[in-house]
């Protein structure tokens, strides 16, 4: 069964940090590519971050450029998203999704995704 897991949210205060991950199970992460996605309450899902699956290419939302970090550990089937500096702005569900197309670096065409992660960023 073809699954993806986020782990790592919780409540955070302004300034603080967070580790996400993102973990595959019943396929290999090393083919495809992994965007980030967060999704407010009443707004749309935006894209955060994505890597390549090939030269580790990364891109990233100018919303969280310069405090946001994507990694990838393919030994372990894994993606992180290491968040610093968090604003309240940054309170969402973030999805974990992943991509064969040569497009991900758009933010769409992604195959599979994953269930969520609550992160709220709050005094």
């Amino acid at each position: 069964q073809v699954q993806l897991v986020e782990s790592g949210g919780g409540l955070v205060q302004p300034g603080g940090s967070l580790r996400l991950s993102c973990a595959a199970s019943g396929f290999t992460l090393d083919y495809y590519a992994i965007g980030w996605f967060r999704q407010a309450p009443g707004k749309e899902r935006e894209g955060v971050s994505c890597i390549s699956s090939s030269d580790g290419s990364t891109y990233y939302a100018d919303s969280v450029k310069g405090r946001f970090t994507i990694s990838r550990d393919n030994a372990k089937n894994t993606v992180y998203l290491q968040m610093n500096s968090l604003k309240p702005e940054d309170t969402a569900v973030y999805y974990c999704a992943a991509s064969t197309s040569s497009y991900y670096y758009t933010f769409s065409e992604y195959d599979y995704w994953g269930q969520g992660t609550q992160v709220t960023v709050s005094s």
